[in-house]
């Protein structure tokens, strides 16, 4: 089964970083370079989980992250370059569900996206029954 992710950073390199290293692991990558654009795709698309910067211009991460938490329940992973211990506690207290630190390793990010996804589908099962 291919995952669905949305990749939501304003670095067009990273998308293609991103989709060389997952190349081959079930994942197909959608990309959009503006939180406004993530916010918009997020409510249109049908995702598996989100892969979600924070230092973006004129919205940020943690302001898309909350946004998005307005209408999906869409599992949220941070990938960032910020490692601070407030960045992370800002970033899941505004809804995100991961964070990991740049440069992430292609095995552990595919793990962690993997994880999610689980989560959110055992969650499900568990409200349906």
């Amino acid at each position: 089964m291919t995952l669905q992710v949305l990749l939501i950073d304003d670095d067009p390199d990273l998308s293609l970083m991103l989709r060389t290293l997952l190349r081959g692991q079930d994942f197909r990558i959608d990309a959009v370079f503006t939180g406004a654009d993530g916010i918009d795709a997020a409510r249109s698309s049908s995702l598996d989980v989100v892969i979600l910067d924070l230092l973006m211009p004129e919205m940020d991460g943690w302001e898309v992250c909350q946004r998005i938490r307005e209408f999906s329940d869409v599992p949220i992973l941070i990938l960032s370059a910020l490692g601070a211990p407030g960045s992370v506690a800002r970033a899941l207290d505004a809804g995100a569900d991961d964070y990991l630190i740049k440069p992430v390793h292609a095995s552990l990010l595919a793990s962690r996206l993997r994880a999610l996804v689980r989560r959110k589908a055992v969650k499900e099962t568990v409200q349906a029954a």
